[in-house]
């Protein structure tokens, strides 16, 4: 059953009662047995003046130190322009003395991106301009993490709103280098407007994104790229995706797009994407599998994105084609295909071990045209039993699903999962997102339990945005008898689950019409259901929290968890609450939202967790019988 919230409140506003107790109150004379007249008498008046003297000093101690603390947190509000968000958010009331803040992080880890940006021995931290040696590899490390809070740059301003946000962005809240305006991919084009990134639309383009898009629903079969659902695609993964203009066309035609590019000191193609509104993540294909699991997308794209397909005897396929659905779609777009780059002997072997490849994995060519070209994956059980050659099928005791970081695998995971479905027979989208019986019990979920979950969290999500409404409309006094203003659709759009289960919050965001698309995290210590997830339209991963999440800073405007604190109690001695939540303060825009929903210890614990970031928080009661409780904090906006 759905639990409304209960609007009684715990640290909202003022100060709690143990603050407002603490100031010193000298009592009466007859009170303390103290006679009143004589040398005594002058003694209490003047001891009665210094304390009345010392009252008015720490009250004007506090009111400068409250002024600093205010223009600390606003300072550069003001220079979002009215392109920006226009009113800002002021901070929540907090309560409670504050135990003692982390330190902001030096300027050079304005970027810092933990498991990637990896500095030799040799180089001096300090200087870390052009001798920095990065590693594309993810390698995680607990001990070499820093723990100090990620400052934006001195430039940074508050991201546009969606769709605002997709057509341009504040130059200086990514790292370029400038080399990056001169590409002329159609991936990769920008143009630089003093202040500010813009990313041209098709309108005055004859070979643009759009033109890109109809092309490759042509070589499917279909009339035009409007059709894609009808076709079963929904979930696109896109390698190396420029700065996420493909994603951001699809979007428009109800395809969700996952970005994957490596690590990128500057001009980052995941960085740049996920400013604009576009889901992306730090990914490579290296050596290890990418953290989701088999089946997962519907196409599979690739234009120019410099994977050796040719090379380790295909591997890299190989991973793509345990990604792919049944009947999925491989998009790949390069200059090795058009017939002036075949002319070369060295080209020629390349094309025909990737053809080979693709026979032995038993995709279809379905169509080329210039330098695109569209492989279909099989339908047909038994096509890997007849090949006569390729890649040979996994044993039976490899386990698909949970790829986190595991070496890439030779082997082809098969037809055994129940989830071996060919896309043409799924439900589309968006009723995909409802999943029936028959597909629940593919993933052992009981219809009525994944009712009362979505039930629940259609509630939730009302009240978590009514939470909001009085806090970021509160520049002026409400009237008695107004009711709070509703926060806009549009005000969130990078939302970052982290610990999804069935994926319910994603899915009651989209029903209550919010412009959002959600990161749908499931732990690696729970309950597997991020096939679930997939299999109902949204995107996801693995991921283990005492790690850093593969995405740069300031890159979410909201971090929602439910039961993840219990989750991580479960697990002794692997990481801290202040570590998880240093990780989060990381990769949450300043002004961003965080709601943790969990038991109500781990709750109050949290919050004296959260003071140490700087974070504005309080405590909600679900409702007068629950012993869960929920904490909604907002980062500020704070600058050294």
């Amino acid at each position: 059953m759905s639990r409304p919230l209960y609007r009684g409140a715990s640290g909202i506003g003022g100060k709690p009662a143990a603050a407002e107790e603490a100031y010193y109150d000298p009592k009466e004379p007859g009170e303390n047995g103290i006679g009143g007249c004589g040398r005594a008498a002058r003694r209490r008046r003047l001891a009665a003046a210094a304390v009345k003297i010392g009252v008015l000093v720490l009250a004007a101690a506090a009111l400068v130190g409250s002024v600093a603390w205010a223009g600390t947190l606003y300072a550069g509000r003001g220079g979002g322009g009215a392109r920006g968000r226009g009113r800002r958010a002021p901070r929540l009331a907090g309560g409670g003395v504050r135990a003692k803040e982390a330190e902001v992080c030096p300027s050079e880890y304005e970027n810092y991106v933990p498991c990637y940006y990896n500095v030799t021995d040799a180089v001096d931290v300090s200087d870390l301009g052009g001798g920095v040696v990065i590693s594309y590899e993810r390698q995680c490390t607990r001990d070499g993490r820093v723990k100090c809070l990620v400052a934006p740059p001195r430039s940074y301003r508050i991201p546009v709103r969606w769709p605002s946000g997709k057509g341009f962005i504040w130059k200086d809240n990514v790292r370029i280098s400038g080399q990056e305006f001169s590409s002329g991919s159609l991936f990769k084009r920008m143009m630089v407007e003093e202040d500010q990134i813009s990313f041209p639309s098709d309108a005055h383009m004859s070979d643009g994104v759009e033109d890109y898009a109809h092309q490759i629903a042509e070589m499917i079969g279909l009339r035009n790229e409007f059709n894609f659902n009808e076709a079963g695609v929904r979930t696109v993964l896109d390698i190396e995706c420029g700065f996420g203009t493909f994603g951001a066309h699809l979007f428009e035609r109800d395809l969700l797009t996952m970005c994957i590019a490596n690590y990128e000191a500057s001009g980052s193609q995941v960085q740049i994407t996920l400013e604009r509104g576009i889901p992306a993540m730090i990914g490579s294909f290296a050596s290890k599998q990418l953290p989701y699991p088999y089946l997962s997308f519907d196409m599979v794209h690739c234009a120019k994105c410099n994977i050796e397909w040719d090379k380790n005897d295909g591997i890299f396929l190989v991973e793509v084609d345990r990604l792919l659905r049944p009947d999925g779609y491989f998009v790949w777009t390069s200059n090795l295909n058009t017939h002036r780059a075949l002319r070369d002997k060295e080209n020629q072997k390349k094309w025909t071990k990737i053809r080979d490849f693709a026979e032995g994995l038993c995709w279809e060519m379905l169509s080329q045209q210039d330098e695109t070209i569209v492989w279909k994956k099989t339908n047909k059980r038994d096509c890997y039993t007849s090949r006569k050659s390729g890649p040979e099928l996994c044993a039976k005791s490899h386990d698909p699903e949970s790829p986190y970081y595991q070496p890439l695998n030779p082997c082809i995971a098969g037809t055994r999962s129940q989830r071996w479905i060919p896309i043409e027979h799924r439900t589309t989208w968006p009723s995909q997102a409802r999943q029936n019986s028959t597909e629940l019990d593919i993933h052992g979920v009981h219809s009525e339990v994944f009712a009362e979950d979505t039930a629940n969290w259609d509630s939730m999500v009302r009240n978590y945005w009514s939470l909001l409404s009085p806090l970021i409309f509160s520049d002026h006094p409400k009237r008695p008898g107004d009711e709070d203003p509703q926060p806009p659709f549009n005000m969130l759009r990078n939302v970052l689950d982290m610990n999804a289960h069935f994926g319910g919050f994603n899915a009651a965001l989209l029903k209550a019409g919010k412009s959002v698309w959600v990161m749908n995290v499931v732990p690696t210590n729970a309950p597997n259901y991020l096939p679930l997830v997939f299999d109902r339209g949204f995107i996801g991963v693995q991921h283990d929290w005492c790690e850093a999440f593969p995405t740069y800073p300031r890159t979410y405007d909201m971090v929602h968890a439910d039961g993840l604190l219990s989750l991580e109690k479960n697990k002794k001695h692997r990481c801290s609450t202040l570590d998880i939540f240093l990780e989060v303060d990381r990769i949450l825009r300043p002004e961003g939202w965080v709601i943790i929903r969990d038991t109500a210890p781990l709750i109050e614990a949290a919050r004296s967790v959260v003071t140490q970031l700087r974070w504005d928080a309080r405590i909600l009661d679900l409702d007068i019988a629950s012993d869960e409780k929920l904490l909604v904090c907002q980062k500020p906006f704070i600058r050294k």
